[in-house]
């Protein structure tokens, strides 16, 4: 787990609610507060799974290229909400790796649905999960076409909004990255950890974790 950013989005606090699951699944479990464990490649060869929780900040070269040539060689990446896209933004290498963007999330704290995709339905990270509602930060992400959507949300437009009508955007999506995969869910506001406690959001949240780890 890497853990660090903007402290609003409480790091240590999110991922603490997953350490417990996942050793107790057997999972050897290192915590980070450091990026530069991206660049050590003795280490990053041997993770199956990086869980990643850092808003905003800076990447140097060596960590993003760290990064990226793991997930490449097999090594799992995962993350919710701004602690995985709203990372880095001035860093495009990371953007590609993720192939999504936050770029807004319109009325701040808002009721909204996610809607797991029909063609999705049988993806065991939302298996046998209906589409559910939360209040929290609705995300507008800029994605590419090689993510594989399973779930989807529409933010409304207003008589005062500037965009024209509704817009659906990926709520949760997978990718393939070489031989990695990568499991992302703009659902769970960090700032309130209760968001990660609702029921689907915290299974599905650890779903993507095993599905995306090596």
């Amino acid at each position: 787990m890497v853990r660090g950013g903007w402290e609003g989005h409480v790091p240590v606090e999110a991922t603490g609610l997953f350490v417990g699951g996942l050793t107790r699944d057997g999972y050897e479990v290192e915590v980070s507060d450091d990026l530069e464990v991206y660049a050590d490649r003795e280490l990053m060869g041997r993770v199956d799974l990086v869980v990643q929780c850092w808003t905003m900040g800076e990447i140097t070269a060596e960590q993003i290229a760290g990064l990226r040539a793991a997930v490449a060689e097999g090594t799992g990446l995962a993350g919710w909400h701004g602690g995985i896209v709203d990372s880095f933004r001035s860093c495009p290498g990371y953007l590609q790796l993720t192939g999504g963007q936050f770029v807004a999330h319109p009325g701040g704290f808002v009721d909204y649905q996610v809607v797991v995709r029909a063609e999705s339905a049988d993806h065991p990270v939302v298996a046998g999960i209906d589409s559910f509602e939360v209040r929290s930060e609705q995300y507008w992400v800029l994605t590419d076409p090689l993510v594989e959507v399973l779930a989807t949300t529409t933010i409304p437009t207003g008589d005062d909004d500037p965009w024209r009508a509704p817009l659906t955007c990926p709520a949760i999506w997978t990718r393939r990255w070489g031989k990695g995969k990568v499991f992302v869910t703009t659902v769970g506001h960090q700032a309130d950890v209760k968001d990660l406690e609702v029921p689907e959001v915290h299974q599905i949240v650890e779903r993507g974790m095993r599905w995306a780890c090596r």
